[in-house]
């Protein structure tokens, strides 16, 4: 499916003619749209407001209804909705000890390229191909709107920290070593990730993926990093080896 919206965008913005598609009931963008809007306006009432929780986890979202229902939750409760995130993903449902969803988050591919990242880390051009996939990117993160639990953010960005790892693994055989994100603070200040230990390493240009033109299109966010281990730069940069799992082993 990644590759299928891979080719419609690009037939949307005239890089590639598509043929006439040969099979049947194949959805146009507009009618998945549709869909999706559809089960937004379908989500179920709000409950009262929540401000106390127990304990709390994460709960990995498998296709099929579970997944359908959280992209619903993005469609209608996060700002930049539900948009499609690219390359190998996890998504996840941040629920109670009694299984009630507090919110959602999505994790996917790292950005191809941040100028203040490859500073940080220390990458030249060839180390950041071989090893980009390393990184994981926190790409949506939503607490629903009748959630206030005071520390619940920040207590689940540390769940998700402990928890990715081992999720990545059994899902892509291999472990990343960081997760980036980026904050708008035209909306936010960041409080939670600063919270959770999190650290500010620079900003991006606000070009986004699709840039040709080195415009500022986009807003310009901060970017935050948490290292999943402590020689994460040295992985990084080469300067120690990063065993991928055998998958025979599983």
């Amino acid at each position: 499916m990644q590759c299928v919206e891979l080719l419609r965008q690009l037939a949307d913005e005239g890089e590639i003619t598509l043929p006439q598609s040969q099979k049947r009931g194949l959805m146009t963008a507009e009618s998945r749209n549709k869909r999706a809007e559809e089960r937004a306006e379908n989500l179920p009432a709000p409950p009262e407001v929540i401000t106390k929780v127990g304990s709390i986890g994460l709960e990995v979202a498998q296709a099929g209804a579970r997944l359908q229902l959280l992209r619903a939750y993005m469609k209608k409760y996060h700002i930049l909705g539900d948009k499609e995130v690219f390359g190998e993903k996890l998504y996840y449902f941040i629920t109670d000890e009694s299984n009630v969803d507090l919110g959602c988050m999505i994790f996917s591919a790292a950005s191809r390229v941040l100028e203040d990242r490859e500073r940080w880390i220390g990458w030249n051009h060839s180390q950041r191909k071989e090893r980009l996939f390393l990184i994981v990117n926190q790409s949506r993160y939503l607490i629903f709107p009748w959630v206030q639990v005071r520390n619940l953010s920040s207590r689940t960005l540390s769940i998700a920290a402990k928890q990715l790892p081992g999720d990545w693994l059994m899902r892509y055989y291999y472990e990343p070593v960081l997760i980036e994100t980026f904050v708008d603070t035209t909306f936010y200040k960041g409080i939670s990730y600063k919270a959770a230990n999190w650290t500010l390493i620079g900003h991006t240009k606000g070009r986004g993926h699709r840039d040709q033109y080195h415009k500022n299109a986009l807003s310009i966010k901060e970017i935050y990093m948490y290292p999943l281990r402590r020689d994460f730069k040295s992985i990084l940069t080469g300067k120690k080896p990063y065993k991928a799992v055998d998958p025979d082993v599983f």
